[in-house]
């Protein structure tokens, strides 16, 4: 009776944890909906920012600019945008692994820009340079906050306090498919998107290049944050679903436990009873 009654608690301890991974499966999927939904209506944008990009540095050649012209990497700085809570499977551990395989290929002094609470934890414990943090801002994410921590990285790029600025995220592709990647940002060169026409500047180069790439860092760093939040939520959903799976098979082993328990104290309790008659009759 006492296995029974263990049995017992322990298939409602797992069903339990099978209520809250199935609702968190539903809330991300919930999550996912809005941030794909944010990130499908920002994308024209968002190319057409990157192609604009892209056309300034192809007729920017020849013009001296601190957002263009390429300089010596000996510090630079990599803004990593993972999440602020667990339960995605791999998801904050591979765009935070990728962002310190690139800073040990490059072999430079790089510090971080953490965007989430998971990229600041990953690289305090590596001992690597924490520049700043950005906390709360990626589960719905606001062109205000992208804009901020593009700010910062402009500034340390303008004042020479860095030679570079890369930006670490994950590229969402489908809800069971995302990877992670780095890119550059400054100095600006084109990243995607082709440029199918000779560019002309009609008005001063230099003033249109300081509106421009600004904005285009902004932009690509939000666009990212959008990418990075759809993907931390399918990696969540596919996570919870896996765990409710895994659920559902320990509630249906521990059943079949239970009732193979019950049956042999049912068993046992008929021989002796049966014992106990034949006992009798001898008597």
């Amino acid at each position: 009776m006492s296995n029974e009654r263990d049995i017992k608690r322990r298939i409602k301890s797992v069903g339990s944890t099978r209520q809250i991974t199935k609702a968190m499966n539903l809330v991300a999927a919930s999550k996912l909906s809005r941030a794909k939904g944010a990130m499908d209506e920002t994308k024209p944008y968002t190319e057409e920012m990157r192609r604009l990009a892209a056309a300034i540095c192809e007729g920017a050649a020849g013009i001296s600019h601190r957002y263009l012209t390429e300089r010596r990497e000996k510090q630079s700085v990599i803004i990593v945008i993972a999440g602020d809570r667990g339960l995605a499977g791999g998801y904050n551990t591979n765009v935070c692994k990728a962002a310190l395989e690139h800073m040990e290929t490059e072999g430079r002094d790089e510090s971080v820009i953490a965007v989430g609470s998971k990229a600041r934890d990953f690289f305090v414990r590596r001992r690597k340079p924490i520049e700043r943090s950005f906390i709360g801002v990626i589960d719905s994410p606001y062109y205000g906050d992208a804009a901020e921590i593009g700010g910062h990285a402009l500034t340390a790029f303008e004042t020479g306090d860095t030679d570079a600025v890369y930006l670490a995220y994950t590229r969402f592709r489908s809800p069971i498919s995302h990877e992670p990647e780095v890119i550059r940002l400054l100095p600006a060169r084109a990243q995607r998107g082709g440029r199918d026409r000779h560019t002309e500047f009609d008005s001063d180069p230099e003033a249109l290049i300081d509106t421009i790439i600004p904005k285009y860092v902004n932009t690509v760093i939000y666009s990212a944050m959008l990418e990075a939040s759809a993907s931390e939520q399918g990696a969540r959903m596919i996570s919870m679903d896996a765990a409710t799976d895994n659920a559902d098979e320990m509630i249906e082993g521990l059943t079949l436990k239970f009732n193979r328990a019950r049956q042999s104290a049912i068993t046992q309790e008929i021989t002796e009873i049966a014992a106990g008659a034949d006992l009798g009759s001898r008597s």
